[in-house]
């Protein structure tokens, strides 16, 4: 299991049966585990869900799997 900081340094928890489960809904990203845990830590921008959450997005060149 990884633990990374949130970019407001909350620690996150990534669990592998959790990036399984989140795979299963969403197969295009099951190849950026990485890439994943880095925009967590290093957004480049953070938007405010519907719910209250908070998205972290960054940019990943296509093609890298």
């Amino acid at each position: 299991m990884d633990v990374i900081k949130s970019k407001n340094d909350t620690p996150i928890r990534l669990a592998e049966e959790r990036w399984f489960h989140i795979t299963e809904e969403h197969s295009e990203i099951a190849g950026y585990y990485f890439e994943v845990l880095e925009t967590v830590e290093e957004p480049e921008t953070v938007y405010k869900g519907k719910t209250g959450e908070l998205l972290a997005v960054r940019e990943v060149k296509t093609g890298k799997k």
